[in-house]
């Protein structure tokens, strides 16, 4: 069943299905259609997110298990919503007392039946799997190890001991096992199984295998046919070794009345393949674009050119957004995917050395080759383009330039070559051509969103998962083209807002947009605070600013968090696994007494002055939002004003607290979109509207199937500049037309922006019917 709309829970221990159960009258209140649960399959014990699964086969008994799931499912159904859940099929986690799976694999080497179920390179690591699980070398750890009770101990960790080890010594112990237990930080190299992204503690799982997908997808999709799960959200199918033949298997488990859709990032102007059986994305697209409304084109590139003034051009702070993000590939390709390179590096000299006609390719050469062509993939992962499109000769040129021997440049040509399926179709030839694909996104992931967009912050709202931090702005006519493309190729994809994942929730974002509607006001604001509060390095101070007045409180424990995360990330001054303690600590110390201390109050100063421009824009975005084409996902607690930043700040527990302003707006468009579903779901339509006179622009308008309109003011701050609405106005389609928020409003023919727009910035227009 498709959804009319979804609402996001954060399933965890402190929030079991009992508490869902609890909410549900409420959240049935809102309109929505269906409750949107976090992965519910077992995972690591006290894990707060659940994708660390551990057991496909069951429900998770701390939330409850099986019988808490069936019991929120029959209250979810008694007011009237479905459940879809978060379903992880790319990865496990990699705690073999937790993982049995793993457990038998590390007990009984490549001739456990699990062994299949992962990608490890028995070939590597001298036939053992590497475990990178100690805090120092395994010299120093020895002391640590104990075996009790036929078990392979040390601290809280377990492993399995090979049959008849169990009474040796320590040290031949260790090596006669099918593991090398080892120091964390030989993963980056030396890792031999296929993990997500550079998280060792979460391995890869080959659910290509038909058995491995039965095994793994039982009890989902058990829950599926017994009509407990109404829909899926596939969490980051670019792992998985051939993403379009797992969905198409998915589908014919599930039915053709289960709603799928997909965790897929889109770069740009990128589509969805159009064979995949999903109803859609999960909707990052949707969220680049509708926040791109609320950016004011010019003053993105005026602050641009104030941050590259005030940060410094020096290395990637400041500088331009294509460099700082070629940099970061870099550095992420070279230090933290080496293993996953060296993996590729190795698959591609065995198969040079077994044709004739590839022999005599370095292996130095062909690794080069891999990096130049890994970091000049324009998209996370490639389906259904042209080879052109994907690794152009363009890139392959540029590619070959690095190269400081010039006849060993014939390497990229080769690697090229595999990369694209052009050299052959042998196992070695489809290994290597499916893990370039996976690694692809896995850095890109990485050199992205976790590095480049904390290193480049001209306007930080726009550093979201498939945004374009230097084209932040969306001109109207492009989200138009957008949505007439959604209603037509993809009307019940998900869209989205605020998730789990955001960097700062959408109301925080919509705060900070306001910026590049004046950005000499922020840079006035920013001389003077950093005058009496200097922060350790300007790029830090530009980014610590901008994020106090998206939070909007002076809190030290939620913005310390937050900015040490962002220093950490950007791996400038320091970094998770080489913390530069001093630096950190001024970090700290600059958050206490700058924006969370002395000075918060000239930042809630501009906050106060800009509010009925942050109002705008926060309702502005809601509205748009909730009836565009496409099922709108609401993240836990967003009804309301929501303000978030970066996990674990977004991921506390669901609170349902008071309503305001746009709870009631959401009320009123989630109602709408559930008692007329024909106006919104795939058989609507969607049409543009435009208005007249000098202010035109500030109007975003479109009609769904004749019968709701939707009014938005975007960049309202500028408009308030230019003397208003003046003669403005918005040509309705034809009918009588009320006020579907408040009611007593009517509205026909051309009505006058500044009566539209006379209550709040936005406006929510329904046909009423004839008499």
């Amino acid at each position: 069943m498709t959804p009319t709309s979804t609402y996001r829970l954060q399933i965890q221990p402190d929030f079991p299905f009992s508490a869902a159960g609890e909410a549900v009258p409420y959240l049935a209140s809102l309109g929505v259609s269906h409750l949107h649960l976090s992965p519910v399959l077992e995972a690591v014990p006290g894990s707060a997110h659940g994708y660390d699964v551990t057991d496909h086969s069951r429900v998770r008994e701390e939330l409850g298990g099986e019988a808490g799931l069936r019991e929120l499912a029959r209250t979810a159904r008694a007011h009237g919503l479905g459940l879809v859940v978060d379903l992880v099929p790319n990865h496990m986690a990699a705690a073999p007392r937790h993982n049995r799976a793993l457990w038998e694999v590390l007990r009984e080497g490549p001739a456990s039946p699990y062994a299949r179920w992962f990608d490890i390179d028995w070939t590597a690591g001298g036939g053992k799997v590497l475990l990178p699980v100690l805090g120092g070398r395994i010299g120093d750890e020895l002391p640590h190890f104990r075996v009790t009770e036929g078990r392979l101990r040390h601290g809280e960790q377990e492993f399995p001991l090979r049959a008849g080890t169990e009474d040796l010594p320590l040290p031949e112990l260790l090596d006669a096992q099918w593991y090398r237990l080892s120091w964390w930080r030989l993963a980056r190299t030396e890792l031999n199984y296929r993990r997500f992204f550079t998280i060792s503690d979460l391995i890869g799982v080959r659910v290509e295998d038909p058995e491995v997908f039965g095994a793994t997808h039982g009890k989902i999709v058990e829950l599926v046919r017994d009509g407990v799960v109404e829909g899926l959200r596939i969490d980051h199918p670019d792992g998985l070794a051939d993403p379009g033949a797992y969905l198409r298997e998915l589908r014919a488990a599930t039915g053709a009345d289960c709603w799928i859709v997909v965790e897929k990032i889109l770069t740009g102007e990128e589509r969805l393949p159009a064979r995949w059986p999903v109803a859609g994305t999960t909707g990052y697209d949707a969220l680049r674009r509708v926040d791109g409304l609320f950016v004011d084109e010019p003053g993105a590139a005026e602050l641009a050119a104030l941050y590259r003034r005030f940060a410094g051009p020096a290395g990637d702070r400041g500088g331009h957004w294509e460099a700082t993000a070629r940099r970061a590939a870099y550095k992420v390709v070279t230090h933290e995917l080496a293993a996953e390179v060296a993996h590729l590096t190795g698959t591609a000299a065995r198969i040079c050395a077994a044709e004739p006609a590839l022999r005599d390719h370095a292996p130095w050469a062909l690794r080069a080759a891999v990096r130049e062509l890994l970091i000049r993939v324009p998209v996370y992962r490639p389906y259904g383009t042209g080879a052109d499109d994907v690794l152009t000769t363009g890139a392959a040129r540029e590619a070959k330039a690095t190269y400081s021997v010039p006849e060993e440049a014939a390497a990229v040509d080769v690697v090229r070559d595999l990369a694209l399926g052009r050299l052959g179709d042998g196992p070695d030839h489809r290994a290597f051509r499916v893990r370039f694909a996976q690694t692809s996104s896995a850095l890109r992931a990485k050199s992205v969103e976790d590095t480049a967009f904390y290193r480049y912050t001209p306007l930080i709202s726009a550093n979201e998962v498939g945004g374009e931090p230097d084209r932040p702005a969306v001109r109207p006519a492009e989200f138009h083209a957008y949505c007439a493309r959604l209603a037509r190729d993809w009307p019940d994809t998900g869209t989205v807002l605020s998730t789990h994942d955001t960097k700062r929730s959408a109301d925080v974002r919509a705060r900070i947009a306001v910026l590049s509607e004046c950005p000499q006001r922020w840079a006035k604001l920013l001389a003077d605070v950093a005058a009496r509060a200097p922060g350790p390095d300007a790029h830090l101070a530009w980014t610590a600013w901008q994020t106090a007045l998206g939070l909007g409180r002076a809190d030290a424990d939620r913005l310390g968090p937050a900015l040490l995360k962002s220093v950490r990330e950007a791996g400038l001054r320091t970094s998770w696994t080489e913390p530069d303690e001093a630096y950190e600590r001024a970090v700290t110390d600059f958050t206490a007494d700058g924006p969370a201390g002395e000075q918060a109050g000239t930042v809630e100063l501009l906050a106060r002055e800009l509010a009925p421009c942050i109002r705008a824009n926060t309702l502005g975005a809601a509205l748009v939002h909730l009836t565009m084409p496409g099922v709108p996902d609401l993240y836990q607690d967003t009804e309301r004003e929501y303000l978030a930043l970066v996990d674990p700040d977004n991921r506390r527990p669901f609170t349902g607290g008071p309503p305001d302003e746009k709870t009631a707006l959401t009320r009123a468009a989630l109602r709408l979109r559930r008692e007329r579903p024909e106006v919104f779901g795939s058989s609507g339509t969607y049409e543009p509207l435009s208005a007249s006179g000098p202010a035109a622009g500030h109007c975003l308008a479109f009609c769904r199937s004749g019968e709701v309109v939707t009014a938005v003011t975007r960049l309202s701050l500028r408009l308030a500049e230019t003397g208003g609405w003046g003669d403005t106005s918005l040509t309705l389609p034809p009918g009588r037309w009320y006020d579907g928020v408040a009611g007593g409003r009517e509205f026909a023919g051309p009505v006058a922006a500044s009566e539209l727009f006379a209550d709040r910035p936005v406006a929510l227009l329904v046909r009423r019917p004839e008499r």
